[in-house]
Parts: structure tokens; sequence; C-alpha cells
């Protein structure tokens, strides 16, 4: 790392003004910040990946006529948008509105969110020379996330919120495919066929991914969500060897801030245990694979989140009512159980399913 990039990387690392201490120090006794830290709770706390969107008529409203990305920069929109499902459903967390590829965007990356396709980039990455491209956002290049996150620390009150950003392996899938991928094969082929280009990738974009979520936390964010989202593409010794450094980096790099981390992806049935030991507090768990058994891979001292399959709110009540009971009696027992979805909060489900979720999710599991 160059002294340029470690001065800007120290600065945005930086622990926070006493007002986002003090904030963190009012969530502190919430029902979510304690499941994380696994102490005694009253509830089982509730939120949901991708809450803050797309199923929400207030939202497609709100967007109406704006870009996905330019939305993420207005931080009266960003505020309103993260507001409106703790308003909606009664959540124990707000999750921070925005998008892995911000910080990407905003230190002058070519690239859109297209609708019904994701993140594009109008020139992949594959050669050093593209390393050039990418360099540590300063808290100015990110001062909307500051202001927007003080607006919503204001109105939230004891609710946490989470800050969040894109884990460095997913985010270099995207520079290197272009776009979304189901296969990853020019990503592996960089992985296996140029294993020092790819570290350094994904080195530089650990320095990315902490400086974006340390602007989060020191606004005031009480806890952070680190998203791989496309890290069950790997083996597990794929995973250790190329990926896990960089998680861990990130992970490190925000630990003196005192705030949970969070640490997810999809098809990680195989990595739990990595991604526990990658340094999370919480390890998120998709759907394939029940919490006990998650627990016991990830192993004692840390929490799980999860994980009702995004797809059984489409069912009758019934069948939600029942996955979501199983659910919790797979968790009975655990040091630390946060509950949510196995992925995200899909375009068409239905608002009021989710409030009924969280509203059965307090009554069953209230201590």
């Amino acid at each position: 790392m160059s002294e340029e990039r470690g001065a800007r990387n120290s600065q945005a690392g930086s622990p926070g003004s006493a007002e986002a201490v003090g904030v963190r120090a009012a969530t502190a006794q919430s029902a979510f910040i304690r499941a994380c830290r696994r102490e005694p709770v009253p509830h089982t706390p509730v939120w949901f990946m991708r809450q803050a969107g797309r199923a929400l008529p207030e939202y497609r409203k709100l967007r109406e006529g704006v870009p996905m990305l330019t939305s993420c920069t207005i931080p009266e929109m960003v505020a309103e948008i993260t507001l409106q499902p703790v308003r909606r459903y009664g959540v124990d967390a707000a999750i921070y509105f925005s998008d892995i590829v911000v910080p990407l965007k905003a230190i002058g990356i070519d690239l859109d969110i297209k609708p019904g396709v994701g993140p594009v980039i109008e020139k992949p990455f594959r050669t050093e020379a593209d390393l050039e491209r990418l360099r540590v956002p300063t808290p100015d290049d990110l001062s909307f996330i500051t202001e927007a996150v003080r607006i919503l620390t204001a109105e939230l009150g004891p609710t946490p919120l989470i800050g969040f950003g894109g884990a460095p392996f997913t985010l270099a899938s995207y520079l290197i495919e272009g776009g979304p991928s189901r296969s990853y094969e020019q990503t592996k082929a960089m992985m296996y066929g140029a294993p020092q280009l790819f570290a350094a990738l994904l080195d530089r974009l650990a320095d990315i991914t902490a400086a974006f979520l340390s602007v989060q936390l020191s606004a005031g964010a009480s806890a952070v969500q680190l998203f791989d989202s496309w890290a069950g593409a790997l083996a597990p010794v794929d995973y250790r060897t190329h990926v896990m450094p960089a998680s861990a980096k990130v992970l490190a790099a925000v630990a003196h801030f005192g705030a949970p981390r969070l640490h997810f992806g999809v098809g990680t049935g195989e990595l739990l245990a990595l991604m526990g030991e990658a340094g999370a507090d919480v390890v998120g768990v998709d759907w394939r694979v029940p919490l006990d058994e998650a627990a016991r891979r990830i192993g004692p001292g840390k929490a799980v989140q999860g994980n009702l399959d995004p797809a059984v709110v489409f069912a009758p009540w019934e069948a939600v009512d029942a996955a979501t009971r199983r659910v919790l009696r797979d968790a009975d027992g655990l040091e630390g159980h946060v509950f949510n979805l196995g992925h995200g909060v899909g375009p068409q489900t239905d608002p009021d399913v989710l409030a009924r979720i969280v509203e059965l999710v307090h009554e069953v599991s209230a201590r």
C-alpha cells in the first residue's frame, strides 16, 4: 500500500465522532445488538435483507424516475427509504439503503445499475494496469453517506442502523466479469491463472470497502454487514487461500469501532466456519442449512442470523407460520440468533406478510 493510500485509509477509518459513539451507546440495549453480542434478549430480533426497497409501494413511488445510483447519493431520499420498512414492519433494526457498488462509483469507476440486470461495468478489469483505476475513497467522496446516516440516527432513536458493504470477492466478480455472472469464468480464470493480480485486486477492494464501512460507522451506524453474495461459487480451499484474507482485512479494519460485524453469503454452507474465522461476530446463513447445523459448523463464540427461505413468503400463511416456527426451533438454545430471511426480500413480496412474520417471531420468542 502506498503512503498516500495508507493515509486515506487511516482517515476513512477514524474512530468516529462523540455523537456517533453516543448513538451506538443508545442502541446497545436493543434486542438486535444484544443478540449480536450473544447476550440475553427479550425476544428474537428481526430484520430483513433488502427490507428497504423494491417490495414497498411507497419506495417505488419515491424512486419513480430516479436512477438507482442517483437515489443512493441523495441523503434525504436514502433516509426516507431506510425508514420506510421500520415503520411498516416494526423490525428491530434498519439497514442503510445503498448498493455495494456505490464506493466504486464514488471513485470514478464507469458503471451503472441496469434494471433487471444489476451492476454493469463499462470496462471490465483484466490486467495489472486496471488496478490504477482503483483508489480508496475519502470521507469527502462519501459525504452524502455521512449526512444520510446522521439524519437516520436522529430519526431512529434506539433502533439500530446497520451499515453495509460488499465483500472484496463479490465486488471483484462484478469488476472482472463486467456484470452479474452465473459461472464466474473470468473471475476464476484470474484467481487460478493470475493469483498475484487477483490477490492485489482483492486487497485494494478490501481497503475500499473498509473505508465505505468506516464512514458509516463514524457517522453513527451501530453495526455493519459484509455481503459476500457470490462466495458460494467457491470451494472451501479456494475461499481460504484466495478470498478469506481480504474479507478478514475488512472486518479487522472496523473492529476498533466496537460495533457488531455481520458476514453473509449465498450458498455458503460449506464456508460457514471460514466466514466466522474471518472475523465476523455474526454469521449469516442462507436457507439451505438448518440453523442448529450451521451453528455446529461455525463453532462457538459466534451468533447466527437467518434463515427463512425468501420464497416461503409467497405460500399461504399457514405454511409461512410453520416455516417461521421451524427456524425458531432450529435456533433454540443457540448463543445468539437474529431472525432474517436466507437472502433478500423479493420484489413481489407482500409487505403485510413480512409484518406478520415480525409479529409472530416477537410473540413466539418472547422471554
